[in-house]
């Protein structure tokens, strides 16, 4: 059998996969940054309470889809779930407790916003 071919079909689903991942991440920052500029701006709410809000309709979001169409996966939801609130138990507190101290020392909300999506994305994918 022709390892080769088969290693190149590998290498081309998982760039596959990669790209959906990349793609439904995407719908879930747009999520993210609407729902956080309406409680920020809108809403007059503070930093954290509005990134931690826009979080979770983000995550929701992109583990319903991601766990549909880019890992196909039916079986096994409830470990699925299981490993995702472990991340996001160590990545939830991290990230709202660093957001809220950098804007409160003056950044930007948005850049603060946008580099936590970088380390999210980055960090969720590896997981």
């Amino acid at each position: 059998m022709d390892t080769t071919s088969t290693e190149g079909q590998q290498k081309g689903s998982e760039v596959i996969r990669l790209a959906k991942f990349l793609v439904f991440s995407l719908g879930a920052g747009i999520i993210q940054v609407i729902s956080f500029t309406l409680l920020h701006e809108v809403a007059a709410l503070p930093y954290w309470p509005s990134y931690l809000v826009a979080l979770v309709l983000s995550v929701l979001f992109n583990f319903t889809v991601n766990r549909r169409y880019t890992f196909k996966s039916t079986a096994n939801i409830p470990r699925a779930m299981t490993l995702l609130a472990l991340y996001y138990v160590v990545f939830t507190p991290a990230s709202t407790w660093w957001g809220d101290a950098l804007t409160t020392h003056g950044w930007n909300e948005y850049i603060v916003l946008g580099g936590t999506m970088v380390i999210n994305f980055a960090t969720e994918f590896l997981f």
